[in-house]
């Protein structure tokens, strides 16, 4: 029981949680079947494509401790991400809405650091995840608000972040400075920013393990530059160093994904934290990468920025052991912005009304009767302007939509066709139809990014 004195010090500090009220409702009092709240630590790779890791077919590079994931769990192939660009991306992670709804839906840089903010009525998932008696923290880039703006992270419901506040000084892995909860940190001795992160990570579990909490781990791995101490284990293979940096970067990503697994088991954690894996969005050509090196796209058509699925579908493995059952694979269709709802469930809390992801939580459990999409959306603000939209089977792309909002949808049937190379919009006319009239109602105005209006 919290004393009153400090309840009223957390109202005063603009903490108090709806977990400290009778209303708040337990994970088993929610439905779930949960006996006590799980801890959560969602991993995010940066840029890492569908393709790159051996569970999802990857020969060229090892990535042992995601397989890991995969094996003692479950593995998503029909997952994707909120958009093909990191910060709107985040967004529709962090607030349960897709790039039609959410506040924002681009790049949109601030100088000298930072990106545009997420207002402060924005309501986060760590913000409902805190109001649910969780501690919550964040270890790597952020990118939705500038340092000291209503979108820094420790202003959108986490308790501790470490790492990058702005996408773009993550372009290197050697930086200046970092940012902790708030406050700039200037770093000697010229560090690998990676493994500062790592460690991080790991002491925040440490630090709460005594109770339910919420980690982000947005890792900074493979975007960008390809810096990394050394190319160990592949400094011998007959590659050009560029590719021979993008193998070690993601092979030390997985070793490190492999010590929160492990630390996690040795604490005696593994029965009640559910352990996710996925990536931003597509891969990148930037800094010396090449999704051709290691077929990061997996077949798939496109990259990081195209709305194909090579663009959007990403990787996704979960592991809760003895809850998840171990080796199951799971072509539920489902998006960063089912994250939130799944989450909350767990928590025994609800989202708040208007977004616009559906809880995975049966489909999790192996339990059936989990509610599908009728269809998902995507929009994306450069390159003429983008909208995608699945809906079952069908996949519509439509370019170039700031100069030719009524241009020419085109369409793919995905059972038959998932490397999108032939277009079928003439021999369906009902389905470009529907898909039109998606796109239209999908998009709503935002001030901000408004091209699309």
């Amino acid at each position: 029981m919290i004393s009153q004195p400090h309840l009223n010090l957390l109202r005063k500090a603009g903490l108090a949680t709806a977990a400290l009220l009778p209303i708040q409702l337990s994970a088993q009092e929610a439905g779930t079947g949960i006996k006590q709240q799980p801890n959560i630590i969602y991993i995010l790779a940066d840029d890492a494509g569908y393709g790159d890791a051996g569970c999802y077919g990857q020969k060229g590079f090892k990535t042992p401790n995601i397989d890991r994931l995969a094996e003692e769990g479950i593995r998503f192939t029909d997952h994707y991400a909120g958009a093909p660009v990191c910060a709107p991306s985040r967004c529709t992670l962090m607030t349960g809405k897709h790039t039609g709804h959410a506040v924002i839906r681009g790049n949109r840089e601030i100088q000298p650091e930072g990106q545009h903010p997420m207002p402060d009525a924005t309501v986060t998932v760590a913000e409902r995840l805190r109001d649910a008696g969780y501690a919550t923290g964040a270890t790597g880039k952020w990118g939705l608000g500038y340092p000291g703006s209503e979108g820094a992270p420790e202003n959108q419901g986490f308790d501790f972040f470490y790492g990058y506040n702005c996408q773009r000084e993550a372009h290197d892995y050697y930086p200046g400075h970092l940012w902790d909860t708030g406050n700039r940190i200037d770093l000697q001795g010229n560090p690998w920013s990676h493994d500062l992160i790592a460690e991080k990570s790991l002491n925040f579990i440490r630090e709460n393990s005594d109770n339910p909490f919420f980690l982000f781990v947005p890792f900074t791995i493979p975007h960008a530059r390809l810096q990394v101490p050394d190319t160990d284990p592949y400094s011998k293979k007959p590659w050009n160093d560029r590719k021979k940096k993008f193998a070690a970067m993601m092979h030390r990503m997985d070793r490190d994904i492999g010590r929160i697994i492990d630390l996690v088991d040795s604490l005696g954690l593994g029965s009640n934290t559910l352990i996710i894996y996925s990536s931003d969005n597509g891969p990148h050509k930037e800094g010396g990468a090449d999704p051709r090196y290691f077929n990061s796209s997996g077949g798939l058509r496109g990259m990081k920025r195209d709305l194909y699925e090579g663009g959007i579908r990403v990787p996704m493995v979960a592991r809760w052991n003895g809850t998840i059952e171990a080796g199951r694979t799971s072509g539920h269709i489902s998006a960063f912005w089912d994250m939130m709802p799944t989450f909350l469930e767990l928590a025994g809390a609800q989202p708040q009304p208007g977004i616009d992801g559906i809880s995975m939580v049966p489909e999790l459990l192996g339990e059936g009767n989990q509610a599908a999409h009728e269809w998902l959306y995507w929009e994306f603000h450069e390159q003429g302007g983008k909208q995608a939209v699945r809906m079952g089977q069908w996949k519509a792309v439509r370019r170039n939509v700031f100069m030719k909002p009524d241009g020419e949808i085109e369409l793919y049937n995905l059972e038959e066709d998932i490397a999108e190379r032939h277009d079928i919009a003439k021999e369906q006319p009902e389905i470009v139809a529907k898909m039109r009239e998606l796109m239209e109602t999908g998009h709503t105005p935002n001030p901000i990014f408004s091209r699309m209006d």
